[in-house]
């Protein structure tokens, strides 16, 4: 009994011991982790006389990507810039006395922004130049995307063996039909649109003629506001271009000189020196003093209070596929986006919505869902839609929701037409022995099955389903955009449109970016200049991303360059906005599920 009793005393003497341990180390951790996030929040030093650094290869999005309790700990040099946190970098160092000039840096990587988003950025950098300081643009390999932006600078100076690439757009489709019937999975398609050319990929092997058609429009607009853009920065004509792309695709740097698409060849420490001297810091030994437009995004403006009103002016962003339910957050989730819309309509602060569209679309319940709240809070406030790289199929659905939609001539819109995707695993479960049977008590008992194709009965009911919900599309478009319904049917048909043809034919009402798109907001909401901007959905307190994200996977995986690399991740993409098709109904509007411009 007397062991016992010391036993026991030891293992509590023991636990109390180890308890106080970890709570010491415990405390001690979190303590560390507390003053890193302090460390972190604290406003960078500028030098006087710096060159604000624009790296080219970083993603713009309109919203960070949420980011694992790790990742929050992390420097904002990593992440994806936003769109906004770029644009307000560029107009406040317009007018700080210590930023001398811009350096866009392109030699860490290839650019895979959206054309649409890269114009709003492109203007930006036109009205930093236009104060009077410097745009240097610097490269080792310009891509088509990189030399739209670098078109913009003073001087362009290209590595003596970099290159530059200018040989036209490129969409290319990867289809699956070949490889379903190989490995013996079945698909049946319903859906209403000539171009409605979501579904081809898995029944086709080749681009339909109406898809081809689309496509081709879609391309030759995106490359004409390209050619027009670049020609008018470097002074040639776009026929004198055009020329250079069809003949020559891929410039050396001397040929690039030659033909007056870059200004200088020049080794990096080369340029450098240069920097240093628009600095005022030639005769130093240490580089020029520089900060990016990360860092730079934390300096507080000199000789501007902060802006303080009871009037806010709410911009919401929407990015990424639409869904049914919470969703995650890097898609749209109706239950959860039609509850952040209730809140800002029921906030009596907010004075105005800017609904930020980035979205291929999705399930049609669920767009109507986001479109149902939208209109009940524009009959409080005013609500205004800007588009940004894509804002078609249910992406434009929910658009239907504003006052008055913007768009920039290269955004990818319309596409309204509805369809359904309705698979099956008959001939690859049989080829391995596997089979079913069943018993109902309906005629339509089967109707969600994939154990086997559907019936001519099922499809028909598939097909009505479809049909009601494309008609109700095109009944929502014509009211809100004001037009006979007879003129949407004809626009219409599944048909992607750029902004520029969209605006011609009613789908939009002005051509512009996210920032015309508040000044909008503003004039509607008759505020004049008493207004706060306030960006939604916020990012979580530490404490919520402490609970909610410690155990989150990292999304900050470093991405390689290389084609075949780049090849596979969109085609895992693909996959996975597959397997987002949570529509009751089986009815999606969206985009196909793999559709990219090069």
């Amino acid at each position: 009994m007397r062991n016992f009793f010391k036993q026991l005393v030891a293992t509590l003497v023991g636990s109390f011991l180890g308890l106080v341990l970890f709570s010491i180390v415990g405390t001690t951790s979190l303590f560390v982790l507390l003053l890193l996030v302090g460390n972190r929040a604290q406003e960078p030093q500028l030098t006087s006389d710096s060159i604000l650094v624009f790296d080219l290869s970083k993603p713009i999005q309109d919203t960070n990507p949420p980011l694992s309790f790790a990742e929050s700990l992390l420097e904002d040099e990593v992440r994806p810039l936003t769109v906004q946190k770029v644009l307000d970098s560029l107009d406040k160092a317009e007018t700080d006395n210590k930023i001398k000039g811009i350096l866009l840096d392109g030699s860490k990587g290839q650019n895979a922004t959206g054309y649409a988003v890269l114009k709003e950025i492109r203007q930006g950098l036109a009205d930093f130049k236009a104060s009077g300081k410097k745009v240097i643009a610097y490269d080792l390999t310009l891509s088509e995307r990189e030399y739209y932006l670098a078109s913009v600078a003073d001087e362009i100076i290209l590595n003596p063996l970099g290159n530059l690439e200018i040989n036209g757009l490129r969409s290319e489709q990867t289809f699956f039909a070949g490889a379903f019937e190989k490995y013996g999975i079945g698909i049946q398609i319903v859906r209403v649109g000539e171009y409605k050319s979501a579904v081809e990929p898995f029944i086709r092997q080749d681009f339909s003629q109406e898809n081809r058609e689309q496509t081709t429009a879609l391309l030759e607009d995106l490359w004409g506001e390209f050619l027009s853009s670049v020609g008018e920065a470097r002074n040639i004509s776009v026929a004198d271009l055009q020329q250079i792309v069809d003949q020559e695709g891929l410039l050396l740097a001397k040929q690039a000189q030659e033909l007056g698409l870059v200004d200088r060849i020049a080794h990096e420490d080369e340029v450098n020196k240069q920097l240093e001297s628009l600095s005022g810091n030639a005769e130093e030994e240490e580089a020029f003093p520089n900060i990016s437009i990360a860092r730079y995004s934390e300096v507080k403006k000199e000789d501007a209070a902060e802006t303080i009103s009871d009037n806010k002016i709410a911009v919401l962003y929407a990015q990424g596929s639409i869904v049914n339910g919470e969703g995650a957050l890097d898609n749209i989730g109706s239950d959860r986006v039609s509850q952040q819309i209730r809140k800002l309509r029921e906030d009596e602060e907010v004075k105005a919505v800017v609904l930020r569209i980035n979205s291929p679309g999705g399930s049609a319940t669920a767009s109507d869902v986001i479109l149902r709240e939208l209109k009940l809070t524009r009959d409080k406030k005013p609500v205004i839609i800007s588009m940004g790289n894509v804002a078609a199929s249910g992406g434009y659905w929910i658009a239907l929701g504003g006052n008055r939609i913007f768009a920039q001539p290269n955004t990818i819109t319309g596409s309204i037409g509805v369809f359904g995707v309705l698979p099956n695993i008959q001939e690859i479960a049989n080829e391995n022995g596997i089979t079913w049977d069943d018993v109902a008590t309906g005629d339509l008992a089967g109707l969600n099955t994939i154990s086997r194709p559907k019936t001519e009965q099922e499809l028909a009911v598939y097909q009505d389903v479809v049909d009601q919900i494309y008609d109700e599309f095109l009944a929502k478009v014509s009211t809100a955009r004001d037009l006979p319904k007879e003129e949407v049917a004809k626009i219409a048909q599944g048909r992607v449109w750029s902004g520029e043809d969209a605006k011609e034919i009613g789908l939009v009402d002005e051509l512009g970016g996210l920032e015309s798109a508040i000044a909008h907001a503003a004039q509607a909401s008759e505020l004049g200049d008493d207004w706060e901007l306030q960006q939604y959905p916020k990012t979580n307190l530490f404490e919520e991303q402490f609970l909610k994200r410690f155990t989150g996977n990292t999304r900050l995986t470093p991405s390689s360059d290389h084609i075949f690399n780049s090849r596979l991740d969109k085609l895992r993409a693909a996959w996975e906005e597959f397997r987002l098709l949570n529509d009751p109904n089986q009815a999606y509007a969206r985009l196909p599920f793999e559709f990219w411009v090069e």
